[in-house]
């Protein structure tokens, strides 16, 4: 898809990744970029920092895991600029833990920010995207997603679920002619700050600005994985070539990592 008179919904837009693929879109001549977040205040400052006109971006205040807010977040926009032709359902945060010292609450809201609220964005647009036949969903999701961060049972079970949601989106809604891309980053310089994927090293801290570049390329070319960190790719392969050699090398990992904390 190119961006060129399109419009765009972004959450968890007050800044880091969601700003950047707002800026991004911008430049590529998206027709306009409603920006999400719970701080209203911040998105709107996010908005104005980009377009300070207030035209072609705008802030709104939206919790994702509320369906409601997400339908009328997804109306206000299509009485304003007539369609969505992209959602890009990008609002997550970070938890630790693993499967016993964690509360339930986590992991309930680790799976109602990064799996209910990609499901709630689908479910606003699709219809709209469906009469015309066209229509582009961008999830994000993590590398701990289709690999795994040790030390974050709710962060990797949940962000593997948003993967599997967007693979099942993909499969349902082709014929239809909706595309859809699941967002992969490891560490990404922003408010959330990851210095490394779980307890092991990633390839490197990007800036949201390089990732932004490769949403645009990623969705120019439609397709499904987006990876700022091409590495990942090569893991992934790794991985489904011999599960049980990976899951040895994970454990071994964890050991190192648990011989270092001590």
């Amino acid at each position: 898809m190119e961006l060129k008179d399109k419009v765009a919904i972004i959450t968890g837009g007050s800044g880091g990744i969601g700003k950047a693929m707002a800026a991004a879109f911008l430049q590529e001549g998206a027709k306009a970029v409603v920006l999400a977040d719970l701080d209203e205040q911040a998105v709107q400052d996010a908005a104005q920092s980009i377009d300070p006109s207030g035209q072609r971006c705008v802030g709104r205040a939206c919790n994702v895991t509320n369906e409601k807010a997400v339908q009328t977040l997804t109306q206000t926009t299509i009485q304003t600029y007539g369609q969505v032709d992209v959602f890009c359902s990008n609002a997550g945060a970070g938890a630790t833990g693993l499967l016993t010292d964690t509360a339930n609450e986590v992991w309930q809201q680790q799976w109602e920010l990064h799996v209910m609220s990609h499901l709630y964005a689908a479910r606003a647009v699709l219809p709209g995207m469906i009469e015309r036949g066209s229509g582009y969903l961008m999830n994000t999701a993590s590398a701990a997603g289709l690999l795994a961060a040790i030390g974050s049972g709710p962060y990797t079970v949940t962000k593997a679920a948003a993967v599997k949601l967007a693979e099942f989106l993909s499969i349902s809604h082709a014929d239809d002619g909706i595309k859809v891309s699941v967002l992969c980053p490891q560490g990404v310089n922003t408010a959330m700050a990851p210095k490394s994927l779980g307890d092991g090293q990633t390839d490197g801290i990007i800036e949201p600005e390089q990732l932004a570049n490769v949403v645009v390329e990623t969705m120019r070319e439609e397709r499904f994985h987006v990876l700022p960190h091409p590495e990942v790719e090569e893991y992934v392969r790794r991985k489904g070539d011999n599960v049980d050699r990976w899951l040895i090398g994970m454990q071994r990992l964890r050991r190192k990592s648990l011989d270092g904390a001590g």
